[in-house]
């Protein structure tokens, strides 16, 4: 004849109960977190080594403006190259915004 089962008592019950909330938590809200938190850092470090490298290579336009162009941005024409250097940045910083909205617009739109 088998034996009958024994009621586990209130406080198994309670520790049993928490160890699954744990877990439920753990899998439904850690996890997640931790890869939106890996997605944000490497999109933060990607930022970062980009807007050095512009800068880098706006420094760099600047400075050929400056040295390889001969008598050409002398006297008056002094800040000419400023004027060329920032317009380039700011066309470079146009594109990048417009592939941002056109991806955003694309990924709403899919």
């Amino acid at each position: 004849m088998p034996e009958p089962k024994q009621d586990p008592g209130i406080p198994q019950l309670v520790s049993e109960l928490w160890e699954m909330v744990v877990a439920y938590f753990k899998q439904e809200a850690v996890e997640p977190l931790k890869a939106l938190l890996r997605f944000v850092a490497y999109g933060v470090a990607g930022g970062v080594c980009t807007s050095i490298g512009l800068v880098v290579l706006l420094v760099g336009v600047l400075r050929l403006l400056q040295t390889e162009t001969g008598s050409t941005f002398h006297g008056d024409l002094t800040p000419l190259p400023y004027v060329i250097t920032l317009a380039t940045g700011m066309v470079v910083a146009a594109l990048a915004a417009r592939a941002i909205v056109s991806g955003a617009t694309r990924k709403a739109g899919s």
